[in-house]
């Protein structure tokens, strides 16, 4: 048998091995991380047009993917938003519809990562949690108890141990994730939830960005004097920055250091960075607090600077994952999404918080990174829903889609493949917790590309309707106007729709009682 010649079959070979890697290379499942904030408003993301701060990091994976300009959450508030994360599906299905004590999300019902899980995903969710429950289908978990704390915080760990850790929430949650990512099974695809604490209120900056707006006066929203003319429902809230922002707690005036709680975790270098700024703060504060215009108006400036100081910290470390992917060597398989689990008011409408139908808080942000699918610096105008998260997230696995999730797998769209049928033009909202804390009526509608018709039920028993093209800041209801009744009668009819579609009866029977008094 002749000898083989190795000098003529090495380049033939090596040809052999470069596609093979290549087809592997293709065929590999992508890593998937997940940056999940609390109460991030579109508003101050400059990605989304802010003037208010630059955000780098966010905008980063805006600029090296896509951001959605059109994504909405099912029902404005935090721990339900959590749970449609995992489920792709409404509150009413999945179990939570809002953040009341004792409210346990149900873990043995299927969720994203059981289903990642079990097709060779390794899968850990670190940081803010917020289920009142123990993860079910992680084979990582670490995080903060309810809430959580932004200085010295507990952290429950596996299987059910808690320990407080030094230092500042956002960069522990940080280091955390960068250690798993070290220490994972780097044989397997992984999926991480990063849970971010901030920007929840109380809205306490890092040491490190005390004051880094101070030297900023931020524009008044065009609707901060609002009157909520014809919006019952809007009159009666308790959450406006004039009277439901407190003093203490939220604008950290006259706080004692020495007493347990969330100032009190402080250590000493902490509490004398703190003691010292806020004193200064509270100089400004006795100058003005005599004129109540005036203090509603400095209310207002240092509710912005806390919330962005926050952000900044939170932006910060998004960037550091970022460059962990890269000195890591994963970015190139990683495919990394920024959303928030709502939005949130920056004053509009005179207010702080979420809960509301309207667009500030209904809307959140959303950016993906995706290479090899995502041209960097794609816009997707479509109409997204967090309902679409889980799906979405199985598609870009290349997994099936559980039949009972009630999203869209968006991967089509960001591939730009025929859809099957048209994408929605209309979105469903449910939101229910009622009085307590902010008395917000519990209330649902259907947000269309121009219109948003709301129905409040209960004790503020009333509809509103809003021409999104010609009102953007929903000032103008337009419900009674004889001239609207064409679209109004229109998006009765497909709210019933959505309604029966997304399997809400609790509305379906609200609505079927009034259209056929209606009727009669």
């Amino acid at each position: 048998m002749p000898a083989m010649n190795l000098s003529k079959q090495t380049p033939l070979l090596l040809l052999f091995l470069l596609i093979f890697q290549l087809v592997v290379a293709q065929n590999k499942q992508p890593n998937i991380l997940v940056i999940f904030s609390d109460d991030h408003a579109q508003q101050t993301i400059s990605a989304y047009g802010s003037k208010l701060m630059q955000t780098p990091g966010i905008d980063r994976i805006a600029k090296e993917g896509a951001i959605f300009t059109n994504t909405f959450v099912t029902n404005s508030i935090c721990a339900p938003a959590r749970a449609v994360l995992l489920t792709g599906k409404y509150g009413h299905l999945n179990g939570l519809k809002d953040n009341a004590p004792g409210r346990y999300f149900n873990g043995e019902q299927d969720q994203v990562q059981k289903i990642l899980q079990q097709a060779n995903y390794q899968t850990a969710w670190i940081g803010k949690w917020h289920l009142q429950s123990i993860p079910k289908g992680f084979d990582f978990w670490k995080i903060l108890p309810e809430q959580g704390n932004y200085f010295q915080p507990d952290f429950i760990g596996m299987p059910n141990d808690t320990v407080r850790y030094k230092g500042y929430a956002t960069n522990i949650i940080s280091d955390f994730s960068i250690d798993w990512l070290n220490k994972r099974d780097s044989s397997k695809p992984f999926f991480l939830v990063v849970g971010e604490k901030a920007t929840h209120r109380n809205w306490m900056p890092d040491t490190a960005d005390l004051g880094a707006f101070d030297n900023q006066e931020f524009p008044y929203p065009a609707n901060f004097f609002d009157d909520y003319k014809n919006r019952k429902a809007a009159a009666n809230q308790d959450m406006t920055i004039s009277q439901t922002m407190v003093l203490g707690n939220d604008l950290k005036l006259g706080i004692d250091y020495t007493k347990p709680g969330m100032f009190g975790r402080m250590n000493a270098a902490e509490k004398k960075l703190y003691e010292g700024y806020y004193k200064k703060i509270k100089a400004e504060y006795d100058l003005i607090k005599g004129d109540s215009l005036a203090v509603v108006k400095w209310k207002y400036q240092r509710y912005l600077k806390d919330y962005l100081s926050t952000a900044k910290s939170l932006d910060r470390n998004i960037g550091r994952i970022l460059d962990y992917l890269d000195k890591a060597h994963l970015a190139e398989n990683t495919i990394v999404i920024y959303a928030s689990d709502q939005g949130f008011y920056m004053g509009e409408h005179g207010w702080f918080d979420k809960r509301f139908m309207y667009e500030e808080s209904l809307r959140t942000p959303f950016v993906m990174r995706y290479p090899g699918v995502i041209k960097p610096g794609t816009t997707i105008p479509n109409m997204v829903v967090n309902i679409d998260f889980a799906p979405s997230i199985l598609g870009m696995a290349g997994l099936q889609v559980p039949a009972t999730m009630q999203g869209l797998n968006l991967v089509p769209l960001l591939k730009k493949e025929p859809l099957i049928k048209p994408w929605r033009s209309s979105m469903y909202y449910h939101y229910y917790e009622f009085p307590e804390p902010h008395r917000v009526a519990p209330h649902f509608g259907i947000r269309g590309e121009r219109f948003k018709l709301i129905r409040f039920y209960g004790k503020d028993n009333s509809w509103e309707l809003f021409d999104l093209q010609n009102d953007p800041t929903e000032m103008n209801n337009i419900f009674a106007q004889k001239s609207s009744q064409k679209t109004l009668q229109k998006l009765k009819k497909e709210l019933l729709e959505l309604a029966k579609q997304f399997k809400d009866q609790e509305a379906v029977e609200i609505l079927e009682k009034e259209f056929q008094t209606s009727i009669l």
